[in-house]
């Protein structure tokens, strides 16, 4: 089934990145409209700092919210090791 896209069009374009390079997005939970989780989700990944993310439903800004997600995906340190081998 497919998910909830996000209201703010700047977050849900980002949010679709992110699914694109193997993050999972889930729907809920909390006060948070969601989360990200790092597809790899090693214990050597940060001490786990970046495996998960939260996205805001309404945040004060959007477009600096979406680069926020965007940065955690493209700094994943497992990612980075993940590609070298391949």
């Amino acid at each position: 089934m497919a998910r909830k896209r996000h209201p703010k069009q700047e977050i849900e374009t980002v949010l679709c990145y992110a699914e694109a390079h193997g993050w999972r997005v889930e729907v809920g939970g909390g006060h948070a409209w969601g989360k990200v989780y790092c597809p790899y989700n090693d214990k050597d990944c940060r001490c786990g700092e970046f495996c998960i993310s939260s996205i805001w439903s309404t945040p004060r800004n959007s477009a600096n919210h979406a680069k926020q997600i965007k940065r955690v995906v493209d700094n994943c340190v497992m990612r980075g090791e993940k590609e070298d081998e391949a």
